[in-house]
């Protein structure tokens, strides 16, 4: 018997050793994970972004490489935090969701801070404003907002441009990207689209005539990068990359390249505030 129980007792000791190696492994692969992958990425040291393909001047595919104001501005911010961004094309009626499950890292396309979408998703600080504008087709007699009552109006779905229509009364059209508007348009089969105004603006340039830019209205609320909920070491340190791209002029020099001629709304500021902002021709 008491060969029995030393042989127990070893037996024992010994699956405690194992245990305890095992769980010194664990946290040895816990403190390396922090240390190779501190923001939680998908993929250390890549940013993956989720942004859309059909959005210019916002966001956008050019000769296969996504562009465009806002993901240029993120590639910027992304350098300073070391980190490389990859971007993966989607429709906005589903990134923030995407965001929030950690499919990607961090949303890219010009999304305007709501209180709603604080629900779903945790938001950078403020990097552009904007305006919605109103795309109709060329000889259209609508001039306004206030003309849009009982009209067919397009919107793209989940965008703030959606909420402003419903919110209006308005019942719109709703479509699952910027080209499914745009199409409508120049079919004749909606009346109006209310569309981020430079994106608007580009569309119209781009129509061949077909559409012209009826009106436009300043947006309540800044745009931001989305964050998956309680992602703060990620977005804390994009939001200094952020101050560090305006404090250097990239931020200045990109709103010329892609917005020229814009005016900057006087109380608007991008980032924290905490820094200057060098104007454009500063910068060039």
């Amino acid at each position: 018997m008491r060969i029995l129980s030393s042989l127990t007792r070893a037996a024992a000791l010994g699956v405690a050793a194992v245990l305890a190696a095992t769980a010194l492994t664990a946290c040895g692969d816990d403190a390396a994970s922090a240390t190779d992958n501190p923001y939680g990425l998908l993929q250390p040291g890549v940013l993956r972004a989720g942004t859309l393909t059909d959005a210019p001047p916002n966001v956008y595919l050019k000769d296969g490489k996504f562009t465009g104001f806002d993901n240029d501005l993120l590639t910027a911010v992304a350098a300073k935090v070391g980190l490389k961004v990859e971007f993966v094309g989607t429709d906005f009626s589903a990134l923030l969701s995407q965001v929030n499950n950690r499919k990607f890292d961090v949303g890219s396309s010009s999304i305007t801070i709501t209180e709603a979408r604080k629900k779903t998703v945790d938001f950078g600080n403020g990097y552009d404003f904007g305006h919605f504008g109103l795309d109709v087709p060329a000889g259209s007699p609508i001039t306004g907002f206030d003309q849009l009552a009982g009209k067919r109006v397009v919107v793209v779905q989940g965008t703030v441009q959606d909420d402003y229509a419903t919110g209006e009364g308005l019942d719109p059209v709703r479509v699952p990207d910027y080209n499914g508007a745009i199409n409508q348009l120049k079919a004749g089969t909606a009346d109006a689209w209310i569309a981020p105004a430079e994106i608007g603006d580009k569309s119209a340039a781009d129509s061949g005539g077909k559409i012209t830019v009826a009106a436009k209205l300043l947006s309540p609320a800044p745009t931001a990068y989305a964050f998956a909920k309680g992602n703060d070491k990620l977005r804390e340190a994009l939001d200094k990359g952020l101050d560090e791209v305006i404090a250097d002029g990239t931020w200045s020099r990109l709103q010329a390249q892609y917005y020229p001629g814009r005016p900057i709304p006087a109380d608007f500021t991008p980032g924290s505030g905490t820094v200057p902002v060098p104007s454009a021709s500063a910068t060039s």
